[in-house]
């Protein structure tokens, strides 16, 4: 027994070797991009907001009339998986910059490239992913309470980026906020940002990083699984990630052929108007309004029910079209397409002027309900009452996303990942909302059981899209 017991004993002090051995070169793997002494290896870019050493943690402080400023890394990264220890000032705002470059050809060496979000306000964004100086927001926290709710104000906190691929994930004190998949930008450097201000007493309030840390190998066995709640955002171009085509997603145009569409009012795809080139579905410039010799709207041959749709659209400058949905020639013999519409629209068009209360606007639901940011709701203290952001539309010559979601009478309009339309096409609201639109007199608007997806060819044309796919629900 004593022998048996020697044995365990001595095999048990082989395993606790084994392993410390292995923890002790995992964390030596892992590199210090600050050394508590000096900012060397980081250079300061674009602001001129001031940075200092302040015991173990880089200071940096908000200054008024310069705009964002960034503490950049001489060296650049790839993969990587990076840490580091937040504690921001309240009402501050300010991000981690990676992948992220500065070159003179690019609007005079801006900064630009993805930001992982610290957001002190009610939004509560933080870890959300930015895309400085190029397309704006690419994945707020809209669909991610659980993330939203990970950072603590007034507190440290610690953010992980895990940059690996086209996979792109943020955490927040253990908490997953973002699910990116994008494939713009594989290389570039890490910067802590000191956000611009305009209100005054911000001027002199802080934020400081410390045990900024970075590991660029064996990423695979490091990387953290995806949680349930975290929804995966996918901007790569008419290409399905593993987990769209698991979730039951599918593409709705293949990025090259007319496969599963055809004319609106014709039984084959138009020959003329439209071409299918570089993944992208354009809609060319006409001047007349109807025009014989053009191709008109197309719709899927394929009709739907209960569904998830998403696509990137992007209109010029006064352009007009429409995503519409449910879409049945609803009055025998008069050749209309008739269907609910996400509305695709520049605000320098002239149907901008000509619905009610704005229910033309980019996003509504074509001249029924206007389109709102009711995902960034923002108390007033002083009136005690709720406000609502401003539409965050990237505007014309621009891509945007569009999403459609649609659960028995549910439907929702998504744009830019914003939610911006709600309601219930069953309800006696929706029911009274027709009655005061241009569908008073079509019997069954909006409410069929199923229906085929519908893209507007609207003069003056010039209208892309890519990106089309469903999932049913």
């Amino acid at each position: 027994m004593k022998d048996k017991f020697k044995i365990f004993t001595k095999l048990l002090l082989i395993i606790t070797t084994i392993m410390f051995s292995l923890e002790v070169k995992a964390q030596s793997d892992w590199k210090k991009l600050f050394n508590g002494k000096d900012l060397s290896g980081w250079e300061i870019k674009n602001g001129t907001a001031k940075y200092r050493i302040e015991g173990d943690a880089i200071v940096g402080t908000s200054r008024a009339g310069t705009p964002n400023t960034f503490l950049c890394t001489k060296k650049k990264y790839s993969d990587f998986i990076f840490e580091v220890e937040v504690l921001v000032s309240p009402g501050l705002n300010s991000g981690i910059q990676f992948r992220s470059n500065s070159i003179k050809s690019y609007r005079n060496g801006r900064v630009h490239g993805y930001q992982s979000e610290l957001d002190t306000s009610e939004r509560a964004w933080t870890g959300g992913i930015y895309d400085e100086g190029r397309r704006g927001w690419l994945y707020p926290l809209t669909m991610n309470k659980n993330g939203s709710a990970a950072f603590r104000n007034g507190y440290w906190n610690k953010v992980r980026i895990e940059a690996i691929g086209n996979s792109i994930k943020t955490f927040i004190n253990g908490i997953q906020c973002s699910n990116l998949v994008d494939d713009m930008t594989s290389e570039g450097f890490i910067a802590l940002q000191v956000h611009s201000i305009s209100a005054k007493e911000l001027e002199g309030k802080t934020i400081k990083w410390k045990n900024i840390r970075i590991v660029t190998e064996d990423l695979d066995s490091r990387k953290t699984p995806n949680m349930a709640y975290a929804k995966q955002i996918s901007y790569l171009n008419n290409k399905l990630t593993p987990e769209e085509k698991r979730k039951g997603w599918k593409l709705l145009w293949d990025g090259k052929t007319s496969k599963g569409w055809k004319g609106a009012e014709i039984d084959f795809f138009p020959e003329s108007g439209i071409t299918l080139e570089n993944g992208i579905i354009h809609f060319h410039p006409h001047k007349i309004k109807k025009d014989p010799k053009r191709s008109g709207d197309i719709v899927t041959i394929e009709k739907f029910s209960n569904f998830e749709l998403e696509l990137d659209f992007k209109v010029q400058k006064g352009g007009n079209s429409g995503i519409k949905y449910f879409v049945d020639a609803l009055n025998a013999g008069d050749g209309r397409n008739i269907g609910l519409e996400f509305q695709i629209l520049d605000d320098a068009h002239e149907d901008f002027k000509m619905g009610v209360d704005g229910n033309r606007t980019v996003g509504s639901l074509y001249d029924l309900i206007s389109s709102e940011n009711l995902s960034e709701l923002q108390r007033n203290v002083i009136e005690n009452k709720s406000l609502n952001y401003k539409l965050r539309s990237k505007g014309p010559n621009e891509w945007n996303k569009a999403r459609i979601i649609v659960e028995g009478g549910n439907v929702e309009h998504w744009l830019n990942n914003i939610l911006v339309v709600r309601y219930d096409r069953f309800s006696q609201t929706f029911k009274n909302l027709i009655k005061k639109s241009k569908f008073y007199d079509k019997k069954g608007f909006g409410v069929a059981n199923e229906g085929r997806i519908l893209l507007q060819d609207h003069h003056p044309g010039d209208i892309k899209f890519k990106n089309i796919k469903i999932r049913e629900l």
